[in-house]
């Protein structure tokens, strides 16, 4: 293919995606007020104590029926969901958008930076007033299979594991050449989102629907803050994504 035939491939790329970035801020909010409407459903049943059923069988369900005191699966199956549920702790997730920020920074992505601080700080904001209103009880059935200091509803390692590797995956994606990589990077934070949300259950310190509200409204943090990328990137804020590898594969 000549020069000019790769760059009129480019240029039509560049303009598809310009009219995808005209929607996509649209379709995210509504994504996240699909979200919100959850989470405002399942607030409602778990003040009207009608989950109560649903949380015990679900709960329960992860025991083994001769000692409600064990988990099911082997010993080593309980150490490795300890480790999954660690993902979603302070620390790690510290962490985390301390190195991401560090990567963002060195890129030369400024706004990047203070874009992803913001996301995180506002999500465990969100989460702690979350809980301060609810002040749910932990599960009390059988003993927990660690620490916990806060309340149960809802989940705050929900939350904050959706918002922080949802919004991460979501922005790191964006510097992404190939379409490959930035699936796989989203494709992976919602993994490890219901990687921990799920074992907080099995551990006994949440109930379901801790988690489910959990990641309904750390899922709708990140789409929000998903959206206001968006737009900033239409307004040049916040820098586009490369398209080298994108019109380069058109062309082929």
């Amino acid at each position: 293919m000549t020069t000019l035939g790769k760059h009129m491939d480019r240029v039509r790329w560049a303009t598809a995606r310009a009219r995808q970035l005209e929607w996509l801020p649209l379709v995210l909010l509504m994504l996240a007020a699909v979200a919100i409407w959850g989470f405002v459903e399942l607030a409602d049943d778990v003040v009207e104590g009608e989950v109560e059923a649903f949380d015990r069988t679900i709960l329960l369900s992860m025991r083994t029926a001769e000692d409600l005191t064990d988990p099911i699966g082997p010993r080593w199956f309980e150490e490795f969901v300890r480790d999954v549920t660690a993902l979603g702790s302070t620390g790690i997730l510290v962490a985390l958008t301390v190195f991401s920020c560090g990567y963002l920074w060195l890129l030369g992505k400024r706004v990047a930076v203070v874009y992803v601080l913001v996301a995180i700080l506002g999500a465990q904001g969100l989460s702690s007033s979350l809980k301060f209103a609810f002040d749910r009880p932990r599960p009390d059935l059988v003993p927990h299979g660690m620490h916990v200091y806060t309340a149960s509803f809802p989940s705050g390692h929900s939350v904050m594991s959706a918002a922080t590797f949802l919004t991460l995956g979501a922005l790191l994606a964006r510097y992404q050449k190939t379409r490959r990589l930035r699936i796989y990077l989203v494709a992976v934070s919602i993994l490890v989102a219901i990687g921990v949300g799920v074992s907080r259950v099995y551990l006994s310190v949440h109930w379901p629907t801790d988690v489910l509200a959990g990641w309904a409204i750390g899922a709708a943090w990140a789409l929000i803050c998903w959206s206001a990328a968006v737009y900033l990137q239409r307004r040049g804020t916040i820098e586009r994504q490369p398209v080298e590898a994108e019109a380069g594969s058109s062309s082929s």
